[in-house]
């Protein structure tokens, strides 16, 4: 057929493209899995390709490959990293074999062709890109090496950002003096400078227990080979791999002396999915607390006014909605349901292998880029820009009865209750009604009752 070639694997011919880099057992999973049409993720990718360069160079030091074998499969790996049109090489679908042999196959195939052409070696996917490694060990390695490096480059720096950006907002608007609010009703005051810096220790709790779970995600499973025992590797392959990945990474990736449980199971990846989920909640209360503090602005809170970024409806002119704190909202939910789905994957490790690599892979760095984005976004499109609207605070403060709490030590709950009810029913500060309540003057409820001074308790 015109635009087509002949390839050949174990289990037979069939046609590939005339152009694609890849062969017969990619052809074969392309036809076998149209499933979703969403590839691997090119972050797994990069990193597939990081470790067969690794793996190559490894080899050839210990004598598994000669040396020029060794250099063309690395020359090849740096080839294809290099090239804007990577992806084009890598499609086989997310939802493949359970032990993603497909995309390790792939992987193989496609820097065989490479490194073929470009030495003008006759090397085979299996015999020499694979030499001393099974998908087994492949994609679970992968897994962490792509994880690591995204959480070390992207993530981090991210928290980073959007912890220093509060910080900052909090030295800026910290001043300010808000109701605050328990069960979305009234409540004691407070500063915006609590509640930002509150905001602040929630991200700081977040980077301790993302960098508390790092040093698991760097021991990789390289080396355990099909079933954990190592057979075909040579023994020293798994620690030469290792100390060459950090040099060309600054991660301190180990490997271990069980390779058991990182074939058999993604226990590690399932806490590490977990941290990313309690960072969504977190974002997430972030989101809808500005949501709620910009709603309005005449018939809601309107506390503060969130950077006005583009028209909020098609049909009533001069709408703007709070769109950053919405995004993130939703990027945080598909965390929390994509933390679900790697949570089952992580039930999947039948006997000496998990059967749910690569869904776990993809959805794990998918959460890892919804957060890092959504961190940033939230910081510099709704929280660094955010004003504050002092007379709708200065309102609201001054008409809270729940102010009256402060006597309760004075004249007693059920009293403090008597004067709350009655400012609510009579729409009246709570000063004035307290007054006439008690043997206490306007001056000297204003200083009692004054919501600076109660914002910092006593």
């Amino acid at each position: 057929m015109s635009g087509k070639r002949i390839e050949k694997d174990s289990m037979g011919q069939l046609e590939v493209p005339a152009d694609a880099l890849y062969g017969a057992q990619t052809q074969r999973a392309i036809n076998n899995f149209p499933v979703s049409g969403c590839r691997m993720p090119e972050p797994f990718i990069k990193a597939l390709l990081l470790v067969k360069q690794v793996a190559a160079e490894a080899n050839g030091r210990l004598g598994g490959l000669t040396e020029k074998q060794a250099e063309a499969i690395q020359k090849a790996c740096l080839s294809l990293l290099a090239q804007a049109d990577l992806m084009s090489h890598f499609p086989v679908d997310v939802f493949q074999t359970g032990s993603g042999t497909s995309s390790n196959m792939n992987a193989n195939e496609v820097i065989a062709r490479v490194a073929s052409a470009d030495s003008e070696l006759a090397i085979h996917p299996n015999d020499h890109v694979n030499y001393g490694q099974s998908s087994n060990d492949v994609i679970p390695t992968t897994i962490h090496v792509s994880a690591a490096l995204e959480i070390n480059n992207q993530l981090l720096p991210a928290l980073l950002h959007l912890r220093r950006i509060l910080k900052s907002k909090a030295e800026e608007v910290g001043h300010h003096c808000k109701t605050g609010r328990t069960h979305l009703m009234d409540a004691m005051p407070v500063t915006m400078g609590q509640v930002l810096t509150g905001w602040t220790n929630q991200v700081e709790q977040q980077l301790r227990n993302l960098e508390a779970v790092l040093p698991s995600l760097h021991k990789l499973a390289q080396g355990g080979t099909a079933v954990g025992t190592g057979i075909n590797a040579h023994p020293e392959f798994a620690k030469t791999f290792c100390q060459l990945l950090e040099t060309k990474t600054d991660v301190a990736f180990k490997t271990v002396g069980n390779f058991f449980p990182l074939i058999s199971s993604q226990d590690t990846v399932v806490t590490i999915s977990g941290v990313l989920k309690s960072i969504a909640v977190t974002l997430m209360k972030f989101a809808n607390d500005l949501r709620w503090m910009n709603s309005g602005p005449l018939a809601g809170l309107g506390e503060i006014a969130l950077p006005a970024l583009q028209p909020g409806s098609s049909i009533m002119p001069g709408k703007v909605n709070p769109v950053v704190p919405e995004s993130v909202a939703m990027a945080c939910a598909q965390v929390i349901g994509n933390d679900t789905a790697i949570t089952v994957g992580g039930q999947s490790g039948n006997f000496e292998l998990n059967v749910m690599l690569p869904m776990i892979a993809s959805n794990l760095l998918q959460n890892i880029q919804l957060l890092s984005n959504s961190a940033v976004l939230l910081a510099d499109k709704a929280i660094e820009g955010f004003t504050i609207n002092e007379d709708n605070l200065n309102h609201a403060l001054d008409r809270n009865p729940i102010l009256v709490t402060a006597l309760n030590s004075i004249i007693g709950y059920n009293k403090a209750a008597e004067i709350a009810k009655k400012a609510y029913a009579q729409g009246r500060p709570v000063v004035d009604v307290a007054a006439e309540e008690t043997d206490f003057s306007v001056t000297e409820l204003q200083e009692m009752l004054s919501p600076k001074k109660l914002t910092k308790g006593g």
